[in-house]
């Protein structure tokens, strides 16, 4: 007997069947050809098509419960629509199997190349997305690599210190100081390579020994800690200029032109003196107070004593989390309540609110993360980095250099 392969299958005839009574597989695959038979004439006559390979094998299933049996019928199709639809037809006309009652219901009639062609759009789909997440990345995605790795391979460590600079400092007349290693790589970006950062919440001593060599320029955030950076580097080093990003933003995120606006609209450092006087609140005049009597950061008094231990251990663990963007959640006794990515710390310390002593991550310390620390009681922060001065928080922040 013939059989229709089921690459050539052009429609599937799908049945219900519904017997009342006890029946097996061949005796309905019986009563389908022999009731069926001379019903639709020589030419579609179901042994004959089956024979020449124009319908496939049928397929029949049935479930034997209580009596009664119910089922399936498949039957592939290699015939027109219209023949397709008379075969499925004549199925229905199927009332007895063996010595009972059967009821024969055409399902549907489904046609195998639009199944097929959906097949091929989804995956098309599939594959095109998949080729322009990772196989063509676009122009500027290809630009932006390479721009990022020549101003990675330009960056330097300067001084004793090993502070993040541009390649230029030691070439030119001027420098301009800025707070971390991101705002050197933003400059760089836009050309500007006689950067250096501060790396930290104090002055280094590399920053001042230049100061008294160069043309000094702070390049601060436009936010509070930035101020801050202002008023201690007036006190320990001999600063020229000021600039500010715009209010809100820092350094690290503008553009080039707020960039360029921003170095073209310096100011003096003593008209900066003047200016942060005029303005400040209260609580600034008295960390004003506090910068002068001890000339850093370091003025602040720190609600916990760190200790050897707690030091040790602090070091141990971050040293941990080098290169894997990930963060300790720690308790009084310095064990590990978990480990989050930096991606979902914040979110993780607004959900515990409480009970976190100390909180160690791979990366940069910044003014969002400090507020929640100080809303869930965090006694220490410590990271890589940080772009919050000490003094500007409850929360005892600790960096690589401090450890």
């Amino acid at each position: 007997m013939g059989k229709i392969s089921p690459v050539s299958a052009k429609y599937i005839i799908h049945a219900n069947i519904e017997i009342q009574g006890i029946v097996d597989r061949p005796d309905v695959i019986g009563a389908i050809f022999g009731q069926t038979e001379g019903l639709l004439g020589s030419e579609l006559e179901l042994r004959e098509i089956q024979r020449s390979g124009r319908i496939g094998r049928i397929e029949v299933n049935v479930d034997n419960r209580a009596g009664k049996t119910r089922g399936t019928i498949i039957i592939p199709s290699s015939l027109d629509k219209a023949e397709t639809a008379i075969i499925a037809a004549a199925l229905e006309i199927i009332q007895r199997i063996g010595p009972c009652n059967a009821k024969v219901t055409v399902d549907r009639i489904e046609d195998v190349r639009v199944s097929k062609r959906n097949f091929v759009v989804n995956r098309a789909k599939e594959l095109l997305k998949n080729m322009m997440e990772k196989v063509m990345p676009d122009s500027q995605e290809l630009a932006d690599e390479v721009a990022h790795s020549v101003r990675v391979m330009e960056i330097t460590s300067y001084g004793k210190d090993r502070l993040p600079a541009g390649p230029n400092i030691d070439d030119s007349d001027e420098v301009i100081v800025v707070e971390g290693r991101a705002d050197v790589l933003n400059l760089l970006k836009h050309g500007i390579k006689n950067s250096v950062a501060m790396n930290g919440t104090s002055v280094p001593k590399t920053i001042v020994e230049l100061s008294k060599k160069k043309i000094m320029t702070a390049f601060v955030d436009g936010d509070r800690g930035g101020e801050l950076i202002v008023k201690e580097l007036t006190l320990v080093a001999e600063l020229d200029y000021v600039a500010h990003a715009p209010d809100g933003k820092e350094v690290e995120e503008i553009t080039k032109k707020e960039i360029h606006k921003a170095l073209r609209g310096r100011v003096s450092a003593e008209q900066a003196k003047m200016e942060l006087g005029k303005s400040g609140q209260k609580d600034d005049s008295k960390m004003s107070r506090n910068f002068k009597k001890k000339g850093s950061s370091k003025s602040y008094q720190k609600k916990v004593k760190l200790s050897s231990d707690e030091k040790d251990k602090f070091k141990s663990m971050l040293e941990d989390l080098i290169g894997t963007r990930g963060a300790y959640l720690l308790d009084q006794k310095l064990n590990i309540l978990g480990k989050v990515p930096t991606t979902e710390l914040q979110t993780t310390v607004k959900s515990l609110k409480s009970g976190i002593y100390a909180i160690i991550f791979d990366g940069s310390i910044d003014k969002d993360l400090v507020k929640i620390a100080e809303d869930a009681d965090v006694t220490y922060l410590i990271a890589m980095q940080t772009k919050v001065q000490s003094g500007s928080t409850k929360v005892n922040i600790l960096t690589t250099d401090d450890l």
